[in-house]
């Protein structure tokens, strides 16, 4: 078998079979195949686009290229959530804790930030000393010990997708719906979980800014778990307007910790709705509702009780962190050298808040990445003071911008308020869930 071969096939758009897209992902994982012809067979796939079948193999044989973690050992469903990225979407530090407080295993791989997006790693980073970076048997002892951890990738869980992704990252290639699922599932697949619940973000803060795009990305996925046999659900979710209040490293993690408290704060409406809604589906699969609904109920009820609070600092003694933080976040999390207001040159109510011009204003102080060797500032972030429908005066604050020296103020402070409109009528409030694909 020849990449020649390959790469000839897929440009004229015939479907490739298992074994040649195991021998594509195995070779070129092992420093077999050049860069220059795997990505004439990456470019091949992005314009010519992959069946189903052919999605579902590349996943099966980039999360067969490396380690699978076996989780057989330790008693009971084990369910994860994944969200394809938005900005101020720190949900899996709320909804992890919540789902395993009520017996479900939530074995849980995130991912880092990507351009204006943040990562749950980065935001558990932000806690003094917790690690991400466990070894396999560190990782399933604390499974077995209070059932939930929260790690990164390693480099032996699925090591085809981050070759893979560095190709595409430079080939232009990573908008390809099929490759979008096939990288995602492949570490989902291979951390041993049972079931799925997903959520795709779509609007101008997402990856998917177009809902037809996210609907598709959602039934590939879907299609996939459905093929690996895994239990699945996928939400196709609002991303316009940022979810909470908080967008930053460690910002949101002491706004997760605030929601773990209980305490439900005006601007978080939509952070707690997508919360309990996503954490229903876990408890639904982890068969300890009869369905979402009572689910729903369920995670809300743990949220308000403080249960919730107790296993996220389960989740921080047993990774490393300082368990002070969850006694005094502020201290901790309200660290930035400098604290600045950005006041409303308008008034009148805020009819939207771009979620993208946010994300990138929190990156200019210093939340977020540029490049690959960006290093981040776990204090720098943003704190809205308005959001959709509130009434704002001229002058009044619109938001805090957390950040160090040498952080690009005047430019982030232009692009959040070119994402700001405050017009004379209250906007109509929208759905925060578009669909939902069993």
């Amino acid at each position: 078998m020849r990449i020649y071969d390959l790469i000839f096939k897929k440009r004229e758009g015939q479907p490739l079979n298992q074994e040649e897209i195991a021998f594509f992902v195995n070779s070129f994982t092992k420093g077999e195949i050049p860069d220059y012809q795997a990505s004439a067979f990456l470019m091949a796939a992005f314009i010519r686009g992959l069946n189903g079948k052919e999605t579902s193999l590349l996943t099966q044989a980039m999360c067969e290229s490396g380690t699978k973690l076996n989780l057989s050992g330790i008693p009971g469903i084990k369910v994860d959530k994944h969200s394809t990225g938005g900005v101020g979407d720190g949900i899996s530090l709320v909804v992890a804790p919540l789902v395993a407080a009520c017996g479900v295993l939530v074995p849980m791989i995130s991912g880092r930030g990507l351009a204006h997006t943040g990562g749950t790693l980065d935001k558990l980073e932000s806690i003094p000393g917790f690690r991400t970076n466990l070894t396999q048997a560190e990782f399933l002892s604390q499974m077995e010990r209070i059932g939930v951890a929260m790690i990164g990738q390693t480099s032996e869980i699925a090591p085809a997708d981050k070759k893979i992704y560095a190709l595409r990252d430079v080939t232009a290639t990573v908008d390809s719906i099929p490759l979008i699922a096939a990288s995602i599932l492949s570490k989902k697949l291979a951390e041993g979980c049972d079931a799925l619940v997903l959520d795709v973000k779509t609007g101008c803060g997402a990856f998917m800014r177009e809902k037809k795009d996210a609907v598709r990305l959602a039934q590939v996925m879907a299609d996939i778990c459905k093929r690996s046999r895994k239990k699945v659900v996928v939400l196709v979710t609002r991303m316009e307007e940022p979810l909470g209040n908080a967008i930053g490293n460690g910002l949101e993690v002491w706004q997760a910790i605030e929601i773990l408290r209980g305490e439900e704060k005006r601007g978080t409406e939509s952070f707690i709705e997508l919360t309990d809604v996503l954490g229903g589906w876990m408890l639904f699969f982890g068969g300890k509702v009869r369905n979402s609904k009572e689910g729903r109920a369920k995670i809300s009820e743990v949220r308000k009780s403080g249960a919730g609070l107790k296993k996220f600092e389960e989740i921080v003694r047993s990774q490393g962190g300082d368990p002070e933080v969850i006694q005094d976040p502020k201290k901790f999390f309200f660290r930035a050298p400098i604290v600045k207001e950005v006041t409303s040159p308008w008034k009148g109510s805020v009819s939207f808040i771009n979620a993208r011009s946010v994300g990138v204003a929190a990156l200019l102080l210093g939340a977020g990445r540029e490049n690959q060797d960006s290093v981040l500032d776990p204090s720098a972030g943003i704190l809205l003071a308005k959001k959709l429908g509130d009434r704002v005066e001229r002058g009044e604050p619109i938001a805090q911008f957390f950040y160090s020296p040498g952080a690009r103020f005047d430019e982030a402070e232009k692009v959040f308020l070119a994402g700001v409109k405050v017009g004379k009528l209250r906007p109509k409030p929208h759905p925060l869930i578009h669909q939902v694909i069993r």
